[in-house]
């Protein structure tokens, strides 16, 4: 089995700004792209940004300039650090691995729990 952890999230005001962590854990034996989604009230969960293991990157047209995504594959570990907030960037924010898992063996998505987001004055 694998687990997926996010943590970081918050309430900040318009302009400020988040970090947010994900690990996974588990019988992995490699992970090709790790990513961000999120999901507003009322809305579909959409893509925000994605990071292969080759550190190319994706990022969604509304948080380009505004959003970095990282990871350091020897932890499994995926950031993204969001700066210049804006309210309409509030959801709720979930971590996805693409990981080829040993026992049992299967490669396909992962997903966190996932963590709020408020952007809020």
């Amino acid at each position: 089995q694998v687990q997926v952890v996010e943590s970081g999230g918050g309430l900040v005001q318009p302009g400020g700004s988040l970090r947010l962590s994900c690990a996974a854990s588990g019988s992995i034996i490699d992970i090709h792209v790790m990513g961000w989604y999120r999901q507003a009230p009322g809305k579909q969960r959409e893509l925000v940004a994605t990071i292969t293991s080759g550190d190319t990157t994706n990022y969604a047209d509304s948080v380009k300039g505004r959003f970095t995504i990282s990871r350091d594959n020897a932890k499994n570990a995926v950031a993204l650090q969001m700066d210049s907030l804006k309210p309409e960037d509030t959801a709720v924010y979930y971590c996805s691995v693409n990981a080829r898992v040993l026992f049992p063996f299967r490669i396909g998505d992962y997903w966190g729990q996932g963590t709020q987001v408020t952007v809020s004055s």
